[in-house]
């Protein structure tokens, strides 16, 4: 059994189911960002019925295995639909509610979700502030992560001081890059200014090999959905994919190694 890394580095794995959640967090993930629709959208909304099973099945685990600091943290995703970041006010209620109930929510044992994970942009590409600031009330006490809208815009930079005023605790980012890994010099650029206010997470396209230079790059975390793919059972006619996404162990354990060298 891995236990959490002790190091300042965290590393968080993107999960989008029971399965993966377990696999991520017995590998040695410090935290999770639960979604569905991962490679098809980029991710959506789960629903409460997994978040609530995801939190009761990371808690067994942890206290079956005796896991160190307890079981993984867990943030979840939550984006009303596919497509862009710039919404209406019917999907911003909709993010709200989703928001609202995730802080509400206290699975079995009594295990509470972590954080949300959301982002709202203007059509001329600054932040939403007036729709995010709904949301962060929203979510009460619940952290609240900007997520990979920032790299929509042309500069990330430009949008950094509203993500802070918002009270966003982390931004997940490649630096407006398509992967984290081309876009470390901007990612440096962002811790500076940032300069501890908020987290700045790598993620976006990471690959094993890109960790130690991110790592340089003075970021707080590293952030991939480590995907293996695997045949899936008979969809028939009414849809589903011939293969599947599943999180892979031994990719994860790899980065947690590499998290760990840095």
């Amino acid at each position: 059994m891995t236990s959490p890394s002790q190091n300042a580095l965290q590393l968080e794995i993107a999960v989008q189911d029971v399965e993966g959640a377990l696999a991520a967090q017995r590998a040695g993930a410090d935290r999770l960002e639960l979604c569905v629709a991962l490679g098809s959208t980029g991710g959506l909304t789960p629903s409460i019925g997994l978040v609530s099973e995801v939190l009761a099945a990371l808690a067994a685990d942890a206290a079956a295995t005796g896991r160190e600091g307890g079981p993984a943290g867990v943030c979840v995703l939550v984006r009303p639909a596919e497509g862009g970041f710039v919404y209406d006010d019917a999907a911003v209620r909709v993010t709200v509610a989703d928001v609202a109930a995730l802080a509400a929510l206290r699975a079995d044992g009594g295990q509470r979700v972590e954080g949300v994970v959301v982002g709202a942009l203007l059509r001329e590409g600054g932040v939403d502030v007036e729709a995010m600031r709904r949301i962060v009330a929203a979510a009460g006490e619940l952290d609240v992560v900007f997520h990979r809208a920032i790299d929509v815009v042309s500069s990330p930079e430009a949008l950094i001081e509203d993500v802070i005023s918002l009270g966003c605790v982390r931004v997940l980012t490649s630096g407006g890059a398509a992967a984290a890994g081309d876009g470390v010099e901007v990612l440096s650029r962002l811790v500076a200014t940032a300069g501890g206010r908020t987290q700045i997470m790598a993620g976006g396209g990471v690959s094993i090999e890109a960790i130690p230079a991110l790592a340089a790059a003075g970021v707080d975390a590293i952030h991939l959905s480590a995907k293996g793919q695997r045949e899936s059972d008979p969809t028939g006619p009414g849809g589903g994919a011939p293969q599947v996404l599943f999180t892979d162990a031994g990719v994860v354990a790899a980065a947690r190694a590499a998290v760990d060298a840095a």
